[in-house]
Protein backbone atom coordinates (compact mmCIF):
# COMPACT_ATOMS: atom_id res chain seq x y z
CA UNK A 1 0.00 0.00 0.00
CA UNK A 2 1.30 3.54 -0.71
CA UNK A 3 1.87 6.59 1.40
CA UNK A 4 -1.82 7.49 3.28
CA UNK A 5 -2.63 11.17 1.36
CA UNK A 6 -5.23 13.52 2.89
CA UNK A 7 -7.67 12.70 -0.27
CA UNK A 8 -7.93 9.33 1.66
CA UNK A 9 -8.76 10.70 4.81
CA UNK A 10 -11.46 13.13 3.02
CA UNK A 11 -12.93 10.35 1.42
CA UNK A 12 -12.85 8.46 4.50
CA UNK A 13 -14.33 10.63 6.47
CA UNK A 14 -16.62 11.82 3.87
CA UNK A 15 -15.64 15.35 3.97
CA UNK A 16 -13.45 17.65 1.09
CA UNK A 17 -9.43 18.11 1.78
CA UNK A 18 -9.96 21.36 2.56
CA UNK A 19 -12.12 20.57 5.28
CA UNK A 20 -9.65 18.12 6.43
CA UNK A 21 -6.93 20.67 6.07
CA UNK A 22 -8.64 23.21 7.78
CA UNK A 23 -8.88 20.49 10.87
CA UNK A 24 -5.06 19.70 10.36
CA UNK A 25 -4.76 23.86 10.97
CA UNK A 26 -6.68 23.91 13.90
CA UNK A 27 -9.65 25.96 12.17
CA UNK A 28 -12.57 24.84 13.85
CA UNK A 29 -15.30 27.86 13.72
CA UNK A 30 -17.56 26.53 11.15
CA UNK A 31 -16.89 22.87 11.53
CA UNK A 32 -19.55 20.87 13.33
CA UNK A 33 -18.42 18.24 15.93
CA UNK A 34 -19.51 15.44 14.16
CA UNK A 35 -17.17 16.43 11.09
CA UNK A 36 -14.47 16.76 13.42
CA UNK A 37 -15.15 12.92 14.84
CA UNK A 38 -15.36 11.58 11.61
CA UNK A 39 -11.53 13.42 10.65
CA UNK A 40 -10.24 12.49 13.32
CA UNK A 41 -11.18 8.92 13.26
CA UNK A 42 -10.07 8.43 9.62
CA UNK A 43 -6.64 9.96 11.03
CA UNK A 44 -6.45 7.16 13.62
CA UNK A 45 -8.13 4.36 10.98
CA UNK A 46 -5.53 5.27 8.30
CA UNK A 47 -2.88 6.02 10.42
CA UNK A 48 -2.27 9.63 8.85
CA UNK A 49 0.82 11.38 9.18
CA UNK A 50 0.85 14.81 8.08
CA UNK A 51 3.44 16.10 5.34
CA UNK A 52 4.58 19.08 7.82
CA UNK A 53 7.61 20.07 5.43
CA UNK A 54 4.81 20.26 2.82
CA UNK A 55 2.62 22.69 5.26
CA UNK A 56 5.80 24.51 6.19
CA UNK A 57 6.65 25.66 2.28
CA UNK A 58 2.84 26.53 1.71
CA UNK A 59 2.34 28.50 4.76
CA UNK A 60 5.92 29.72 4.52
CA UNK A 61 6.62 29.24 8.04
CA UNK A 62 8.48 26.25 9.76
CA UNK A 63 6.62 25.85 13.54
CA UNK A 64 9.75 26.18 14.60
CA UNK A 65 11.27 28.77 17.14
CA UNK A 66 14.78 28.54 18.44
CA UNK A 67 16.05 29.39 21.68
CA UNK A 68 20.52 30.68 22.07
CA UNK A 69 20.94 30.37 25.99
CA UNK A 70 23.90 32.41 27.41
CA UNK A 71 25.26 29.62 29.46
CA UNK A 72 22.89 26.03 29.46
CA UNK A 73 24.47 25.54 32.82
CA UNK A 74 22.59 28.16 34.41
CA UNK A 75 19.41 26.87 36.60
CA UNK A 76 17.68 30.05 35.20
CA UNK A 77 18.20 29.51 31.37
CA UNK A 78 16.72 25.43 31.96
CA UNK A 79 13.54 27.17 33.61
CA UNK A 80 13.33 29.81 30.87
CA UNK A 81 13.83 27.20 27.75
CA UNK A 82 11.48 24.87 29.71
CA UNK A 83 8.97 27.10 29.67
CA UNK A 84 8.94 28.54 26.09
CA UNK A 85 9.43 24.95 25.27
CA UNK A 86 6.23 24.11 27.00
CA UNK A 87 4.07 27.19 25.76
CA UNK A 88 5.19 26.34 22.05
CA UNK A 89 4.25 22.71 22.74
CA UNK A 90 0.44 24.14 23.38
CA UNK A 91 0.56 25.89 20.15
CA UNK A 92 1.67 23.06 17.78
CA UNK A 93 5.23 24.15 17.60
CA UNK A 94 8.73 22.82 18.10
CA UNK A 95 11.85 24.79 19.89
CA UNK A 96 15.58 23.98 19.54
CA UNK A 97 17.61 25.14 22.16
CA UNK A 98 21.65 26.15 21.59
CA UNK A 99 23.83 26.67 23.94
CA UNK A 100 26.15 29.42 23.02
CA UNK A 101 28.98 29.40 26.01
CA UNK A 102 28.93 33.13 26.63
CA UNK A 103 30.88 33.52 23.13
CA UNK A 104 30.22 35.87 20.88
CA UNK A 105 31.14 33.75 17.81
CA UNK A 106 29.40 30.57 18.80
CA UNK A 107 26.43 32.34 19.06
CA UNK A 108 26.51 34.20 15.89
CA UNK A 109 26.94 30.77 14.49
CA UNK A 110 23.84 29.36 16.00
CA UNK A 111 21.98 32.86 15.01
CA UNK A 112 23.37 32.05 11.75
CA UNK A 113 22.28 28.37 11.59
CA UNK A 114 18.89 28.88 12.94
CA UNK A 115 17.68 31.40 10.50
CA UNK A 116 19.27 29.24 7.61
CA UNK A 117 16.48 26.40 8.60
CA UNK A 118 14.17 28.98 8.38
CA UNK A 119 12.76 29.40 12.12
CA UNK A 120 10.33 31.55 12.67
CA UNK A 121 11.25 33.39 15.58
CA UNK A 122 14.35 33.70 18.21
CA UNK A 123 14.73 34.13 21.54
CA UNK A 124 17.94 34.70 22.44
CA UNK A 125 19.90 35.76 25.90
CA UNK A 126 22.73 38.07 24.09
CA UNK A 127 26.13 38.25 24.62
CA UNK A 128 25.58 41.94 23.97
CA UNK A 129 28.56 41.56 21.26
CA UNK A 130 26.58 40.94 17.87
CA UNK A 131 25.13 43.99 18.17
CA UNK A 132 25.35 44.93 14.18
CA UNK A 133 23.63 41.17 13.76
CA UNK A 134 21.11 42.04 16.31
CA UNK A 135 19.84 45.55 14.64
CA UNK A 136 19.65 43.74 11.31
CA UNK A 137 17.38 41.28 12.76
CA UNK A 138 15.25 44.38 14.11
CA UNK A 139 15.37 46.62 10.85
CA UNK A 140 14.31 43.54 8.54
CA UNK A 141 10.90 42.98 10.75
CA UNK A 142 12.56 39.14 12.04
CA UNK A 143 10.94 38.01 15.16
CA UNK A 144 13.04 38.14 17.86
CA UNK A 145 12.79 38.78 21.89
CA UNK A 146 15.94 39.41 24.09
CA UNK A 147 16.34 37.64 27.46
CA UNK A 148 17.48 38.11 30.61
CA UNK A 149 20.15 40.65 29.49
CA UNK A 150 19.83 44.03 27.72
CA UNK A 151 21.52 45.01 24.75
CA UNK A 152 22.59 48.55 24.49
CA UNK A 153 21.42 51.62 22.30
CA UNK A 154 18.71 48.63 20.79
CA UNK A 155 14.82 48.95 21.14
CA UNK A 156 13.56 45.65 20.66
CA UNK A 157 11.24 43.08 23.13
CA UNK A 158 13.07 42.03 25.81
CA UNK A 159 12.61 40.48 29.33
CA UNK A 160 14.23 40.89 32.24
CA UNK A 161 14.24 40.61 35.62
CA UNK A 162 14.18 43.94 38.43
CA UNK A 163 18.41 43.18 39.14
CA UNK A 164 18.34 46.35 41.16
CA UNK A 165 15.71 45.94 43.19
CA UNK A 166 16.13 42.75 43.80
CA UNK A 167 20.09 43.13 44.97
CA UNK A 168 18.92 46.46 46.92
CA UNK A 169 16.66 44.05 48.72
CA UNK A 170 19.52 41.92 49.88
CA UNK A 171 21.59 44.14 50.94
CA UNK A 172 19.35 45.86 52.94
CA UNK A 173 18.42 42.09 54.39
CA UNK A 174 22.33 41.89 55.57
CA UNK A 175 22.36 45.72 56.82
CA UNK A 176 19.03 45.08 59.07
CA UNK A 177 20.41 41.79 60.82
CA UNK A 178 23.40 43.88 61.59
CA UNK A 179 26.21 43.22 58.97
CA UNK A 180 28.01 46.52 57.30
CA UNK A 181 30.82 44.34 55.87
CA UNK A 182 28.96 43.22 52.72
CA UNK A 183 30.78 41.71 49.71
CA UNK A 184 29.36 40.59 46.51
CA UNK A 185 31.14 38.54 43.84
CA UNK A 186 30.01 38.13 40.20
CA UNK A 187 31.58 37.09 37.13
CA UNK A 188 32.71 40.22 34.84
CA UNK A 189 30.46 43.09 34.16
CA UNK A 190 30.08 42.14 30.67
CA UNK A 191 25.89 42.36 30.77
CA UNK A 192 23.52 44.06 32.60
CA UNK A 193 22.16 41.73 34.76
CA UNK A 194 25.78 41.33 36.57
CA UNK A 195 26.04 45.54 36.15
CA UNK A 196 22.74 46.28 37.64
CA UNK A 197 23.46 43.79 40.51
CA UNK A 198 26.56 45.77 41.33
CA UNK A 199 24.38 48.88 41.24
CA UNK A 200 21.82 47.78 43.62
CA UNK A 201 24.67 46.53 45.95
CA UNK A 202 25.76 50.09 46.26
CA UNK A 203 22.58 52.08 46.36
CA UNK A 204 21.89 49.67 49.30
CA UNK A 205 25.23 50.21 50.64
CA UNK A 206 24.79 54.50 50.11
CA UNK A 207 21.18 54.73 51.26
CA UNK A 208 22.45 53.30 54.59
CA UNK A 209 25.19 55.18 55.16
CA UNK A 210 27.69 52.26 54.48
CA UNK A 211 31.44 53.59 52.84
CA UNK A 212 31.72 51.23 49.73
CA UNK A 213 35.15 48.90 50.04
CA UNK A 214 36.00 48.81 46.40
CA UNK A 215 38.30 45.40 48.20
CA UNK A 216 34.62 43.67 48.45
CA UNK A 217 33.58 43.88 45.08
CA UNK A 218 34.53 40.83 43.11
CA UNK A 219 33.64 40.12 39.52
CA UNK A 220 36.19 38.28 37.77
CA UNK A 221 35.80 35.15 35.76
CA UNK A 222 34.79 31.72 37.93
CA UNK A 223 37.89 30.22 37.49
CA UNK A 224 39.54 32.73 40.13
CA UNK A 225 36.29 33.52 42.49
CA UNK A 226 37.86 31.15 45.57
CA UNK A 227 41.48 33.16 44.63
CA UNK A 228 39.50 36.42 45.04
CA UNK A 229 37.88 35.16 47.84
CA UNK A 230 41.02 33.40 49.56
CA UNK A 231 42.60 37.24 49.11
CA UNK A 232 39.09 39.16 51.01
CA UNK A 233 39.12 36.44 54.00
CA UNK A 234 42.69 37.23 54.58
CA UNK A 235 41.94 40.96 55.02
CA UNK A 236 42.15 42.36 58.69
CA UNK A 237 38.76 43.13 58.73
CA UNK A 238 37.27 40.46 55.86
CA UNK A 239 33.48 40.49 55.20
CA UNK A 240 30.85 38.97 57.05
CA UNK A 241 28.12 38.40 54.37
CA UNK A 242 28.11 37.83 50.71
CA UNK A 243 26.19 38.29 47.96
CA UNK A 244 27.01 35.63 45.04
CA UNK A 245 25.86 37.00 42.22
CA UNK A 246 24.59 33.49 40.22
CA UNK A 247 24.45 29.57 41.00
CA UNK A 248 27.69 29.53 39.54
CA UNK A 249 29.20 31.55 41.44
CA UNK A 250 27.13 30.07 44.58
CA UNK A 251 29.21 26.76 43.71
CA UNK A 252 32.10 28.46 44.34
CA UNK A 253 31.67 29.67 47.52
CA UNK A 254 31.00 26.60 48.97
CA UNK A 255 33.73 24.97 47.81
CA UNK A 256 35.78 28.19 49.21
CA UNK A 257 34.45 27.59 52.58
CA UNK A 258 34.63 24.01 52.57
CA UNK A 259 37.93 24.19 52.08
CA UNK A 260 38.81 26.88 54.40
CA UNK A 261 36.78 24.89 57.02
CA UNK A 262 34.72 27.78 57.47
CA UNK A 263 30.37 27.42 58.07
CA UNK A 264 28.07 29.09 56.03
CA UNK A 265 26.12 31.33 58.40
CA UNK A 266 28.29 31.25 61.30
CA UNK A 267 31.55 32.56 59.03
CA UNK A 268 30.01 34.47 57.28
CA UNK A 269 26.34 35.12 55.58
CA UNK A 270 25.48 34.00 52.54
CA UNK A 271 22.66 35.19 49.94
CA UNK A 272 22.67 33.60 46.03
CA UNK A 273 20.75 35.47 43.12
CA UNK A 274 19.26 32.36 41.64
CA UNK A 275 16.84 29.76 41.15
CA UNK A 276 18.52 27.06 43.08
CA UNK A 277 15.83 24.38 43.49
CA UNK A 278 17.96 22.45 46.11
CA UNK A 279 19.03 25.60 48.26
CA UNK A 280 16.69 24.34 51.35
CA UNK A 281 18.61 20.75 51.50
CA UNK A 282 21.90 22.56 52.20
CA UNK A 283 23.62 23.06 55.59
CA UNK A 284 22.20 25.78 56.55
CA UNK A 285 19.19 26.00 54.05
CA UNK A 286 20.49 29.03 51.62
CA UNK A 287 18.53 32.38 51.37
CA UNK A 288 18.06 33.20 47.61
CA UNK A 289 16.75 35.62 45.57
CA UNK A 290 14.45 33.68 43.23
CA UNK A 291 13.56 35.31 39.68
CA UNK A 292 10.27 34.46 37.73
CA UNK A 293 11.79 32.44 35.45
CA UNK A 294 8.86 30.66 34.25
CA UNK A 295 6.77 33.44 33.52
CA UNK A 296 9.61 35.06 32.17
CA UNK A 297 9.86 32.29 29.82
CA UNK A 298 6.01 32.51 28.99
CA UNK A 299 6.19 36.19 28.07
CA UNK A 300 9.20 35.89 25.61
CA UNK A 301 7.06 33.35 23.99
CA UNK A 302 4.24 35.06 23.99
CA UNK A 303 5.85 38.13 22.60
CA UNK A 304 7.52 35.93 19.98
CA UNK A 305 4.44 34.24 18.49
CA UNK A 306 2.34 37.65 18.11
CA UNK A 307 5.84 38.95 16.12
CA UNK A 308 5.51 35.97 13.88
CA UNK A 309 1.47 36.06 13.85
CA UNK A 310 2.07 39.82 12.46
CA UNK A 311 0.25 41.28 15.19
CA UNK A 312 1.18 44.30 17.09
CA UNK A 313 3.51 44.47 20.56
CA UNK A 314 4.95 47.29 22.28
CA UNK A 315 8.41 47.29 21.52
CA UNK A 316 9.39 47.72 25.35
CA UNK A 317 11.40 46.13 28.00
CA UNK A 318 9.36 43.92 30.45
CA UNK A 319 10.80 43.30 33.90
CA UNK A 320 9.91 40.73 36.38
CA UNK A 321 10.24 41.50 40.17
CA UNK A 322 12.25 38.58 42.00
CA UNK A 323 11.88 37.33 45.62
CA UNK A 324 14.12 37.01 48.10
CA UNK A 325 13.60 33.70 49.59
CA UNK A 326 15.39 33.91 53.66
CA UNK A 327 16.74 30.97 54.96
CA UNK A 328 19.02 30.33 57.86
CA UNK A 329 22.36 30.85 55.76
CA UNK A 330 21.81 34.95 56.25
CA UNK A 331 20.50 35.14 59.97
CA UNK A 332 21.54 37.86 62.32
CA UNK A 333 25.86 39.12 63.08
CA UNK A 334 26.49 37.44 66.04
CA UNK A 335 28.15 39.92 68.57
CA UNK A 336 31.56 39.74 69.11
Amino acid sequence: MGKTTMADVAKKAGVSKSTVSQFLNERYEYMSPDTRIRIEAAIDELNYQPNYLARSLKQKRTSTVGIIVANIMHQFSTEVSRSVEDYFNKHNMHAIVCNADNDPEKEKKYIEMLRAKQVDGLIIFPTAQNADIYKNMIKEEYPVVFMDRKVPDLQAPTVVSQNIEATYSAIQHFIDNGHERIAIATEPLTISPRIERHEGYKKALHANGIKINPEFQISTSIDKIKKELDRLFQLDAPPTAILAGNDIVFIEVLEFAKEKKLEVGESFALVVFDNIPFAHFVHPPVTTIAQSAYMMGEKAADLLLKQINKEQIDRHEVSFPCELIIRDSSKRLKEK
